[in-house]
C-alpha cells in the first residue's frame, strides 16, 4: 500500500518494495500521518498491480471507536465510505440502497478528484 499526501509526499512500508520505492517515499513503519489536519485529502493506493486507489478525507471531527466500529483499532481504519473495497457493506455509491440499479458513470471521469496521484483530475498544462 502506499500512501500519497496533498503535497506529493508518499508513506509506504520500505522493506515491501524490494529496494524499489518511490523516490522520496518515507517509509510507513517509522512515521505516522498525523500531520494530518481535519478536512485534509490524501490517496491510498493498495494492490499497487490493479492500482485500487482511494481518495480519503480526515473527518473534522475525532470519533469514539467503540461506538462507531464496536471496537479500538491500533492503527488508522475507514470508518465510513462507500465503494466494492474495503465496503464489507457491498454499498457501491454515496446513498445506495442495495435495490438501486447503479447510476452511469459520470462523463467526467476522474477530472472531479484532487489532482493527488497523476491520473486523477484536471490535466495541467505547462
Amino acid at each position: 500500500h502506499l500512501f500519497t499526501l496533498a503535497d506529493g509526499a508518499r508513506v509506504s512500508p520500505l522493506d515491501w518494495w524490494d529496494d524499489e520505492a518511490p523516490d522520496g517515499t518515507v517509509d510507513g513503519h517509522a512515521t505516522t500521518l498525523s500531520r494530518l489536519q481535519a478536512g485534509e485529502q490524501f490517496a491510498y493506493v493498495f494492490d499497487m498491480g490493479d492500482d485500487w486507489a482511494h481518495l480519503c478525507t480526515v473527518a473534522e471531527r475525532r470519533i469514539d471507536p467503540l461506538d462507531e466500529l464496536g471496537e479500538e483499532p491500533d492503527r488508522p481504519v475507514p470508518y465510513w465510505g462507500w465503494g466494492n473495497l474495503p465496503d464489507q457493506y457491498a454499498r457501491r455509491w454515496d446513498g445506495d440502497d442495495g435495490e438501486s440499479p447503479m447510476p452511469k458513470r459520470p462523463a467526467r471521469g476522474l477530472s472531479d478528484l484532487p489532482p493527488i496521484l497523476p491520473w486523477w483530475g484536471e490535466r495541467r498544462r505547462g
